[in-house]
């Protein structure tokens, strides 16, 4: 068995075990140690399976120090099998028939996603649910698995909330998702923290009577289903109005033409801040899209008042070495000199 499945097993087992700390460095890149309780584990554990209506094998994907891999190794010990490691295998689909003839589960990126819709479509055919987390997901991504054939579950949580706590917009049993007045994204219910390790103040700001307060934009539409807008700090403020800069950049991608987008807010004299999109087009696109084009495209969705100011088109949109679009790259290209 590997370390890090056999130290997660013995913590299960153990009489009173103190809890399990996920470390993350946060958006702020400031370290955080998160103290996650095994009861609020295990209710995760117990909430994901009645909402998939099964358990069975997972393949490990994602590395076991953070959440989502913790709760991969859990969920496939409380359901009686060893998770299948991707690394001990000599790819996807090897990994894949090392599960066995169980129901079989993987929790993915978007990024893997996409690779593997590629390489190893027939491979995630056998899945009976691939769960996909760690961002927003491209509503063209979704409907290509769908197309083939692959059963695509998105989850919405964080290291606070024990992992996915919300799947496809609709909370899991026992979780109370709700939107503050400025529009953060609140979670409640068993799959709590416990708190920041050595970090009482922060506890107490993140902790507030029993809910969670994230670092979300979010609405709830009337069937009550969640919709996130990107984190509090990508809301662009133009004119006196709050612009969520990630729903722009989503609803852009939908359009033709374009095969990447993203959206920020740079100082301006008028507005106060403009938004701004940067777009990468497809290769052998005819027509393309302009700034009143893309103009009208997002006005027809949201608010006119979200459509972007100026549109800047790329050849790729410069990354981070964590995949991450490197946004100090993109905010110089526009930014007014010192």
């Amino acid at each position: 068995m590997d370390n890090a499945v056999r130290a997660v097993a013995d913590w299960l087992a153990a009489d009173d075990p103190a809890p399990w700390v996920v470390e993350t460095s946060g958006s702020t890149g400031v370290p955080k140690r998160v103290l996650l309780p095994r009861a609020a584990v295990l209710a995760s554990v117990r909430a994901s399976a009645r909402r998939l209506g099964a358990s069975g094998r997972w393949l490990l994907a994602l590395p076991a120090s953070y959440v989502a891999g913790l709760q991969v190794v859990c969920r496939s010990l409380v359901a009686g099998h060893e998770p299948v490691l991707l690394d001990e295998h000599a790819g996807f689909a090897a990994a894949t028939d090392a599960l066995g003839e169980v129901d079989r589960f993987v929790s993915l990126v978007p990024t893997q996603l996409h690779r593997l819709l590629d390489t190893d479509v027939a491979a995630l055919r056998t899945f009976h649910t691939v769960l996909l987390g760690g961002g927003p997901v491209d509503p063209r991504l979704r409907e290509r698995a769908h197309d083939a054939g692959v059963h695509v579950v998105a989850t919405y949580g964080s290291a606070e909330t024990a992992g996915g706590c919300v799947y496809d917009g609709l909370p899991l049993d026992g979780v109370g998702v709700a939107i503050g007045e400025d529009g953060r994204v609140r979670i409640a219910g068993p799959t709590l923290f416990a708190g920041y390790d050595g970090d009482p103040a922060r506890t107490a700001e993140a902790l507030v009577d029993g809910w969670f307060l994230t670092s979300d934009a979010g609405r709830l539409d009337e069937d009550g289903r969640l919709h996130v807008l990107g984190r509090l700090d990508d809301v662009v403020v133009t004119g006196g109005v709050n612009v969520p800069a990630p729903a722009v950049a989503v609803r852009l991608r939908e359009h033709p033409a374009v095969v990447a987008a993203e959206v920020l807010g740079v100082p301006d004299g008028e507005w106060g801040n403009r938004v701004v999109a940067f777009v990468v087009v497809a290769t052998g696109s005819t027509t393309g899209i302009g700034l009143d084009e893309a103009r009208d495209w997002v006005g027809a969705v949201h608010p006119r008042s979200w459509a972007p100011r100026q549109l800047v088109r790329l050849d790729a949109v410069p990354l981070l070495d964590n995949g991450k679009p490197d946004r100090l790259a993109l905010r110089a290209l526009v930014e007014e000199p010192a």
